[in-house]
This record gives C-alpha cells, sequence and structure tokens, in this order.
C-alpha cells in the first residue's frame, strides 16, 4: 500500500497547489476507495430504477470541475434528479451536495469504481476526471496514472457492463504541426503535452473499444470553455474569462497573449447542449466517434472590442506570456465542426455579442455600466 499513500500525498499537493493551465478546470484526484455502501442508508439514489423512470441512470465521474455540475444540474432536469449521480472524492459544496445524489468515486479504485456502477444499475458513464495542462506538466506520472490508468478502468468497466460511455477531448488534443484553420476531425495532431498525449490516447482507445467489443464510446473535442462561475485560474485560454472580471472590478485589462491571437471559444450552455446532444444522439447517425465543436472563433482584440461596447472605458494592455504564447500558437484557430451539424444535428446559439451579453448579466455589471454612464 505504500504506492498507494504516495500517490494519495501526491494528489494532496496537487491540490493545494495553483490551478491548470487550460480553460477547462476539471479536477480528478486519487485517494484509497471507500465502497458506496458507506453512503447514508437513506441516499437518494437508491429511491428510483432506470425501469421506473425509463432514462438513463447516470455516473459523472469527477464532477466537481467546472463541467461537471452544469450537466449534472442539466440531465437532472432532462431525466429527474434521482437518476444521475455527481461523484468526485473531493467534498463538495453543500449547494452541490444537496442539489441531487453525490457519491464518492475513485476512478483509480477499479473495484471501488465497479461496485458503483453495479450497485447504482449505471447505463450512461460521463468521464471527466482528468489531470489538465499544467498540473500534468509539473505532476507526469500522476497525470500518466490518472489520464491513462483511470481510463482503461473506466472503458473495461463500460464495455463490460454494456454502458454508454462519454469522454471529452480537448483543443490540446492537437499540436503545432496540425492544420490550424480550420482544423478537420481526422488530422495529424502530435500534442507536447501529457494532457494532450493523454487526450489522442482516450480518442483511439475508446474508438478502437468501439470496433473491437461494441462499447458504444461518444467523444467531443471541446474549445476552449467561457464559464461565469468560474474564475480564471491561469490557463491560456483564461483571458477570455479574465476580462470580464477586471473590466467590472478595476477598469483596466492586461492579456497575456497577443491581440490577433485567434482560437476557437464556446459558452458553457452550448457545451453541455452539445454533451447531450450527441449521447442522445442515435447511434446509426454518428459517422464516427469523436467530433470537434465549435461556436464562435475570436482573438483578444475583437474580445475586448465587444466588452467595450458595454463598458467603453475600459483599457486594454499586452503583456505576452511567451509559455501561454507557445501553446496558443499550437493549437487550433478554428475548429471544423460540419462532420456534427451534418451527423447528428449540433448548432450553437452563442456568438460573441451574446456571450458578452450573458457574462455580464451573470457577473453583475449594471452598477459599474450605470457609473460608465
Amino acid at each position: 500500500m505504500p504506492i498507494v499513500r504516495n500517490v494519495s500525498r501526491a494528489v494532496s499537493q496537487v491540490l493545494q497547489s495553483s490551478g491548470c493551465g487550460c480553460g477547462i478546470s476539471i479536477v480528478p484526484v486519487r485517494c484509497i476507495g471507500v465502497s458506496p455502501r458507506q453512503v447514508a442508508s437513506d441516499a437518494s439514489f437508491h429511491s428510483v430504477t432506470f425501469a421506473e423512470t425509463d432514462h438513463p441512470r447516470v455516473l459523472i465521474t469527477g464532477g466537481l470541475g467546472q463541467l461537471g455540475v452544469g450537466l449534472a444540474k442539466l440531465l437532472r432536469k432532462r431525466f429527474g434528479k434521482n437518476n444521475v449521480i455527481l461523484s468526485d472524492i473531493r467534498k463538495p459544496a453543500d449547494n452541490v451536495f444537496y442539489s441531487g445524489p453525490f457519491i464518492y468515486a475513485d476512478i483509480l479504485d477499479y473495484k471501488n469504481l465497479r461496485e458503483i456502477v453495479v450497485n447504482n444499475r449505471i447505463t450512461w458513464l460521463f468521464h471527466y476526471s482528468a489531470l489538465l495542462s499544467a498540473v500534468g506538466e509539473a505532476n507526469v506520472p500522476l497525470a500518466r496514472a490518472v489520464n491513462i490508468t483511470g481510463l482503461h478502468n473506466v472503458l473495461d468497466i463500460a464495455s463490460e457492463h454494456n454502458l454508454r460511455l462519454f469522454v471529452p477531448s480537448t483543443i490540446g488534443a492537437f499540436g503545432p504541426t496540425s492544420p490550424r484553420d480550420p482544423t478537420p476531425d481526422i488530422c495529424v495532431q502530435r500534442p507536447r503535452t501529457i494532457y494532450g498525449v493523454s487526450k489522442v490516447h482516450a480518442e483511439l482507445m475508446g474508438e478502437y473499444y468501439h470496433y473491437r467489443y461494441g462499447l458504444d464510446f461518444r467523444c467531443l473535442r471541446y474549445p476552449g470553455i467561457i464559464s461565469a462561475d468560474s474564475q480564471p485560474g491561469g490557463g491560456t485560454t483564461d483571458y477570455a474569462v479574465k476580462i470580464f472580471h477586471d473590466a467590472i472590478k478595476t477598469g483596466k485589462f492586461q492579456c497575456n497573449l497577443k491581440p490577433d491571437t485567434r482560437l476557437p471559444m464556446m459558452y458553457i450552455d452550448d457545451c453541455l447542449k452539445a454533451t447531450l446532444e450527441v449521447m442522445e444522439a442515435p447511434a446509426q447517425a454518428l459517422t464516427m466517434r469523436t467530433y470537434n465543436i465549435n461556436a464562435m472563433s475570436f482573438t483578444p482584440e475583437e474580445l475586448a472590442q465587444e466588452v467595450q461596447k458595454h463598458i467603453p472605458e475600459l483599457e486594454v494592455t499586452y503583456n505576452v506570456d511567451k509559455v501561454r504564447q507557445a501553446i496558443a500558437d499550437s493549437w487550433p484557430m478554428n475548429f471544423d465542426d460540419s462532420n456534427a451539424r451534418r451527423d447528428w444535428g449540433w448548432k450553437h446559439d452563442y456568438d460573441l455579442p451574446e456571450l458578452v451579453t450573458t457574462m455580464f448579466s451573470f457577473l453583475g455589471s449594471d452598477s459599474r455600466i450605470a457609473q460608465a454612464n
């Protein structure tokens, strides 16, 4: 058990350190397994069965990140609160804990994860546990364990129990030799971070399990995700969140990317909608197992100009971070998502003007706009 203890200790250190280096804040962790039978006997997720509701029984791993909580909320509205189990090994906030079923699940504990799937009659699994780019580069062995070994556990359990499995991929799955404008679904990838490498591995392993074992594997490559609920954490696309906070608080924003750096972006509501839509799509409609999805593509300069329509006095300066700029320069400028739009009818709702208006409405900029007026 000393190896398990050492990995657990490493996770604790990672969680206490700085945030990830990517625009999506999905934070996985690793601890010693705990049986779900230790959950309180009146846990609500045992009260309604799949047969009674005719809805999928859903498990979300790594669910306390930026996307997991929002996805659980969306799925509970669609399938019923008791049919969607959010899981992680961190302690959830009270509002998350009391909003619906929550359970401890460690993706590196195969027996515990298998037990959860069996005991709760899971039929859909959303696998959001992953160590992202900056944290992964700081601890490659841990990233390899969580992102690759954890994925293998999930693939085996999903295949054994005939689950429909969703694993997100990322803009970071591409590299400097990939075509950038636009980037098609199938092309040279060759990423240069352990996070990106692990996501390419996930795409290929999921496709292999589909053709070899009949696993219903589905995957979307997310662009940069923008959400009013998350604070910027130092990632490459985080400038697109930080500008709103700075505009409201100080009226000054310093961008760490060049003004003409174009990247694909998406508002979180579109991201969650696409995830549900691809999971509900008929299997015969899918011509591939991994799809690009996109909503908009803009530069820091274009975003700043749109923000200044709401807060005209916003001062924007540029102080380029060489590391982030190098990462951004290796990523796609624009995703080609024509296959998703053709196969399962993907259509985004938020373009740049709608994104900016929505972000300000959530962040409460009325007082600052009033001051500006």
